[in-house]
């Protein structure tokens, strides 16, 4: 509609340029009514409901044609005439991409965004983090769909193809945008405008939040060295057979320097004399020098 909208520009213009010279004129920027027209006519029901979610209601006759009479009778050259939806405008506000031109229309709580947004984000990261992957990405994309379902009024979230194409579910750049402000609210991200088409799929838009939401696997080095300090920490807090603890753990270690080729020769007998002579913070120590 770029061609339409630039016509109303000029129109607002037009009635601005006029009123400044003394002479009459109103540009009146009409919501949505709930009578038929060529502009409405071909809403969907999935439209209606994105528009409530916007914070838009639907005008009755009898109520543009009294803000009709007010617009003719009031001082300003350009108004909007239109009925908002309170509920729509107030959950925009609670998210944070309510339009700051309309941010005067309700009373929302005072919330600190960025705040909200890493909550969500760390509670998902801690989630992930106990899934393999594959219970991961299941879980991703079952939040991915029930967006979907929201945003295009489907049924059932559960029927919804996750190898279909968005384009092919019937996003548009309307819905695409809606979407990914729903998901950055509830993965507690700040994604980008593009994402429904560079990740055209719910499975692959479920892999690449996976990608960026999961916790890195961590190196051999870092899950030797936490084994080693969760150990560390039994053993000093261990009241009886400490001795009898300690030598289970060094036969372990002397395995485990074998397994990794540890020196032999008079290289290993030197490991193995320390071990066998090392206070149990030494052991643990000499581990994580060696490795």
């Amino acid at each position: 509609q770029g061609n339409y909208a630039a016509a109303n520009a000029f129109l607002d213009a037009l009635a601005e340029h006029r009123r400044d010279q003394g002479l009459p004129a109103v540009s009146v920027a009409w919501g949505l009514w709930d009578a038929a027209s060529d502009m409405t006519g071909g809403l969907s029901r999935a439209d209606m409901a994105r528009l409530a979610r916007a914070g838009i209601s639907a005008l009755s006759v009898e109520q543009g044609l009294e803000l009709f009479d007010a617009a003719l009778a009031g001082a300003e050259p350009t108004m909007v005439a239109t009925r908002w939806d309170g509920a729509g405008l107030r959950t925009r506000a609670e998210n944070g991409d309510l339009p700051p031109v309309l941010r005067g229309l309700v009373r929302a709580p005072r919330r600190a965004a960025g705040a909200d947004q890493a909550e969500s984000r760390s509670s998902l990261m801690a989630r992930l983090a106990e899934l393999s992957k594959e219970e991961g990405l299941r879980l991703l994309s079952d939040r991915v769909r029930d967006h979907i379902a929201v945003v295009l009024a489907h049924g059932n979230p559960e029927k919804i193809s996750v190898d279909r194409a968005f384009t092919q579910l019937g996003f548009d750049s309307l819905t695409a945008v809606e979407l990914r402000n729903r998901l950055n609210a509830d993965v507690g991200l700040r994604l980008p405008t593009t994402l429904v088409f560079d990740h055209p799929t719910v499975s692959s838009l479920a892999e690449y939040l996976f990608n960026t939401l999961a916790p890195a696997t961590p190196s051999p080095e870092e899950t030797l060295r936490g084994a080693l300090e969760r150990v560390g920490s039994m053993l000093t807090s261990a009241k009886d057979d400490g001795e009898a603890i300690r030598t289970k753990l060094v036969a372990v270690l002397q395995g485990g320097l074998a397994m990794f080729g540890a020196p032999q020769g008079d290289n290993a007998d030197t490991v193995m004399e320390k071990i066998d002579s090392a206070s149990d913070e030494e052991i643990f120590a000499l581990i994580d020098n060696e490795l």
